[in-house]
């Protein structure tokens, strides 16, 4: 009897934290697409867009592919982590490159240098060693 009551405790733990976890994720794309319409209002009121409006709408693009693909596979895809920092560093020179000083600039497009490589290891690494969930071995069977 104290198992059965065990498990369907744990099994109505797992039930909230999923319910928890898919209302954090509307919350997060709500908001995703919240921004996204604010910052095209605002580009509609200036009558113009410039490239730091349209790489900030590729930053909100990317924040909603992430949380869609989480929503998804419930696995968080590290690369478009990397690939926000990238547009905002990008970002960051496109609206500042002439008032910043030589080496912030170097050390920003350093920064993107490390972060594209990181996205290249990331890369062959998940070619070259699959994860379980995609036909893999396990780790343990490394």
């Amino acid at each position: 009897m104290p198992e059965t009551y065990f498990k369907r405790v744990e099994t109505l733990g797992e039930v909230i934290v999923e319910g928890f976890h898919l209302l954090g994720l509307f919350v997060i794309g709500a908001t995703i697409v919240w921004a996204s319409w604010a910052e095209l209002l605002l580009i509609i009121e200036e009558g113009k867009p410039g490239i730091k409006d349209v790489l900030l709408l590729f930053i909100y693009l990317e924040l909603g592919a992430m949380v869609g693909i989480y929503f998804k596979t419930k696995r968080l895809p590290v690369r478009f982590l990397i690939y926000i920092a990238i547009t905002a560093l990008t970002r960051l020179l496109a609206i500042d490159v002439k008032v910043m000083e030589d080496l912030r600039i170097l050390a920003i497009t350093g920064a993107i240098l490390l972060l594209s490589l990181s996205v290249l290891v990331l890369r062959y690494c998940s070619s070259r060693f699959p994860s379980r969930e995609e036909g893999g071995p396990a780790h343990s069977d490394l």
